[in-house]
């Protein structure tokens, strides 16, 4: 018998931060191939729930006009296999990365970015 914890599963929703010209594009294409960050790194950056207040202060401190898109990692999995990969990142967390354009089609919600307290967004509700 071990004594070693199982692993702390993974959220099946990951949160994308755009810009209001990001959001719109990716409205109207269907899809999303990366902000010029993605790009340069070869993967989509996403947070879960829990990272994304780090992640609003640490890159987009001081921007307004942001949206949020919530995506659904289980499907985006059936969509584009092996896509979704837990990589060490910021603070030695595990952050989901996507190595494939994100269809709008795993995207289960999207919004402005609102806030509920300084340093705490609201997350658009999940349909």
């Amino acid at each position: 018998m071990s004594n070693t914890p199982a692993p702390t599963p993974k959220p099946a929703v990951a949160w994308k931060v755009l810009t209001a010209p990001q959001m719109a594009e990716f409205l109207a294409k269907g899809g999303f191939a990366g902000a010029p960050v993605d790009l340069v790194d070869g993967f989509i950056h996403l947070s879960t729930a829990a990272q994304l207040p780090g992640t609003l202060a640490k890159h987009f401190a001081g921007q307004s006009d942001l949206h949020l898109a919530a995506v659904d990692l289980t499907a985006l999995e059936v969509t584009a296999p092996g896509a979704v990969r837990w990589e060490v990142s910021r603070g030695e967390e595990e952050f989901p990365h996507i190595y494939a354009p994100l269809p709008l089609s795993v995207v289960l919600a999207h919004g402005p970015v609102e806030w509920l307290s300084p340093g705490v967004p609201a997350l658009p509700p999940l349909a």
